[in-house]
């Protein structure tokens, strides 16, 4: 027995509506995973209190991390150079924030806030995080 076949071929259109809705949604998930990559920084445990209050203003900020090593606007900086730039910023009147890890000793803390308050810084905070409920 021979079966014929007879294929007839139609030309159609290709629905781009599925490709559409694939790429919009590869955009969103680059999109959204995008916004996740951390910068690079000090990377520091800041210390819990809970009666901290969040500040609004520029702050001329000062890191310490947990090996005692200095950081002004994260740029390394030794004790010597702190003491000159805080000189300057004393005149501009700009308030300062100090960062340290929790794990910083309390005397390197100390020893900063004593060449602040040399350099003529009225408003110095220290920041710390909120625990989470």
């Amino acid at each position: 027995m021979k079966f014929n076949r007879h294929v007839e071929f139609e030309k159609g259109q290709l629905d781009i509506a599925p490709l559409i809705d694939v790429v919009f949604l590869l955009l969103i998930f680059f999109m959204l995973t995008s916004s996740y990559i951390f910068q690079p920084g000090i990377k520091i445990n800041l210390p819990k209190a809970v009666t901290s209050e969040v500040i609004q203003e520029k702050n001329l900020v000062i890191t310490i991390n947990a090996k005692n090593v200095v950081y002004l606007d994260k740029r390394l900086v030794t004790l010597n150079q702190l003491k000159s730039y805080l000189q300057k910023a004393a005149n501009q009147k700009r308030p300062l924030l100090i960062r340290a890890d929790r794990q910083t000793s309390l005397g390197k803390v100390v020893q900063v806030w004593d060449i602040c308050r040399e350099a003529g810084l009225t408003q110095i905070n220290i920041a710390t995080s909120q625990p989470v409920p």
